[in-house]
């Protein structure tokens, strides 16, 4: 449910490639968990053409940062430009 939630989010990316991995059940009773999940994400997009990694970070951030931390407790991303 979640994954498709930051799929629909990350949508704006138009990436070329995205895999979403809900590692949450590695992390079940977790100290300092509210309940939010942990999700690696690869995602691979155009749009992060002349990006930083920072840059490209806070892009992905920005789409969920509504999410975190109730829904996402932690996030791990690795982003890139799909050309580089």
């Amino acid at each position: 449910m979640m994954e498709k939630i930051i799929t629909e989010r990350l949508a704006f990316l138009n990436p070329t490639r995205l895999e979403i991995i809900n590692e949450s059940h590695l992390h079940q009773g977790h100290s300092g968990n509210t309940g939010g999940g942990h999700f690696n994400v690869l995602i691979e997009s155009l749009a992060f053409q002349n990006k930083t990694r920072m840059e490209m970070h806070r892009m992905v951030y920005g789409a969920l940062e509504d999410l975190i931390p109730k829904k996402i407790h932690a996030l791990s991303i690795k982003a890139k430009n799909p050309n580089a």
